[in-house]
């Protein structure tokens, strides 16, 4: 059953008005995996490494904005399925409504050699057991996460 042109409209104002009272945002993060290795980025802007990803575009799906991050910040072209591993509220910024849907990808190819840029200073691949000195507590939480199997936090954790 379609919605008339006016229902549209109608429900077009409620959820943008929804959205600007509540302040719900949604970002999709993923982590690139090569056997016992791990493709992260370091920003510009904020301290530590961590996963790439950013903010879900209007009209775009949550999956594929994290395959856009993905490609964007570190040259890696998610090629494969890409696993839906969890959602997570994200307290760590300045405020309650925001949302990580984090992905795993085991399938990739290099699109582009990566060069820095004004947002990603650096993206690198570690070995899990050498993770650099610097990485961000919900990358760490994350990758205990996928590959020891602890159990799943509903933070994305800071």
């Amino acid at each position: 059953m379609q919605m008339n042109r006016f229902q549209r409209v109608r429900a077009k104002i409620f959820l943008t008005l929804k959205g600007i009272w509540q302040r719900l945002t949604v970002g999709a993060r993923v982590m690139l995996v090569d056997g016992d290795k791990v493709l992260l980025i370091r920003h510009t802007y904020a301290p530590g490494w961590q996963f790439p990803g950013g903010g879900v575009d209007p009209g775009e799906t949550i999956e594929l904005a994290a395959r856009r991050e993905a490609l964007e910040e570190t040259g890696y072209r998610v090629t494969g399925t890409i696993e839906l591993f969890g959602i997570y509220h994200n307290t760590s910024t300045v405020t309650d409504r925001d949302h990580v849907v984090f992905y795993v990808a085991r399938q990739f190819e290099r699109d582009f050699v990566f060069k820095p840029n004004r947002e990603i200073a650096e993206a690198r691949w570690f070995d899990r057991a050498a993770l650099p000195e610097k990485i961000t507590p919900a990358t760490s939480q994350r990758i205990d996460e996928y590959f020891d199997r602890t159990p799943r936090r509903d933070i994305w954790g800071y």
